[in-house]
């Protein structure tokens, strides 16, 4: 997918999961051969710790990838650490109001449902006009977060969602059942893409 968006617009725009599970993912990419000087990176979401904290998911994305490759400094778009959640929501929305537009939305799905730091009877409004929302109440630590919203993870080319661990299994099939978790609220025009190594029970249409 690079290749192809790199020969047809000159740049390759993708949103990055956090999370433990696609740590491996992000270090098999040092070693693909592209153009890296053309790539703008995006965080799905990210926990309001400081800059360099090893909990931020831009930390584990830099450790794991972005620091073995050549992406422009300016081109790897975090979300600002500041001391107010709204100030930084506030700030990454700007940020991603210049986006040239996203080719690839990689996402990851928890036990209880959520994606990024979307979560369940949370901030999952598909009507909401805001590109990035305050999370002030995750059910998990830290529980000051900003995550991209569902309206603006739908608007990506493409999403995908990997999907690790029998753990995951029940919110899995949930989701695919129809459940109102927030992975519903992404819609982009193509549909969502998953991979996952859950062996399922039941048949479902797929998102």
């Amino acid at each position: 997918m690079a290749a192809q968006c790199l020969a047809r617009q000159g740049y390759f725009s993708i949103i990055l999961a956090g999370g433990e599970t696609p740590r491996e993912l992000y270090r098999q990419l040092r070693y693909i051969a592209t153009d890296w000087r053309y790539w703008h990176i995006y965080f799905s979401d990210e926990r309001c710790l400081p800059v360099g904290n090893l909990q931020r998911n831009d930390t584990m994305a830099a450790t794991t990838w972005l620091n073995y490759v050549a992406i422009p400094h300016a081109q790897i778009h975090s979300v600002p650490a500041r001391t107010n959640v709204n100030t930084e929501a506030a700030d990454y929305a700007a940020i991603l109001q210049h986006a040239p537009g996203f080719d690839l939305a990689l996402l990851g799905l928890g036990e209880d449902g959520h994606t990024a730091s979307l979560f369940p009877g949370g901030e999952a409004d598909e009507h909401s006009m805001a590109l990035a929302v305050a999370v002030t109440d995750a059910p998990k630590l830290p529980t000051r977060r900003v995550s991209m919203s569902p309206r603006c993870l739908s608007s990506s080319s493409a999403v995908w969602f990997i999907v690790r661990g029998s753990n995951k299994r029940k919110a899995l099939e949930a989701w695919l059942g129809g459940a109102p978790l927030p992975p519903q609220a992404i819609k982009p025009h193509t549909g969502v893409d998953i991979f996952t190594d859950v062996d399922l029970e039941g048949n479902f249409t797929g998102s």
